[in-house]
């Protein structure tokens, strides 16, 4: 049982990671975008949609990694075995 939940922690972070990756990709490449010196105002538009969307991303995706680490927290310490009771 404990080979299950490294696998699904390792799983999770491997996940995360590459979500901020893709996020710090997508921001970057809208804003070289967004910077081109081209007269096309579609294109700044695309690269204004890009940024947008990295934010929401990045939001959303600290939302999710705080939400499941409360949860992994919480069953961690439900999990822990119950104090001995005090001798008198």
């Amino acid at each position: 049982m404990a080979d299950l939940v490294e696998f699904i922690k390792g799983l999770i972070t491997l996940i995360v990671v590459v979500a901020w990756f893709v996020f710090l990709l997508a921001w970057i490449i809208g804003w070289l975008i967004r910077g081109l010196p081209i007269p096309f105002l579609r294109v700044k538009k695309l690269g204004n949609k890009f940024i947008e969307d990295a934010v929401w991303a990045a939001f959303w995706l600290a939302m999710g990694t705080t939400v499941f680490a409360i949860i992994a927290y919480v069953t961690s310490s439900l999990q822990l075995p119950m104090p001995q009771p005090p001798i008198p």
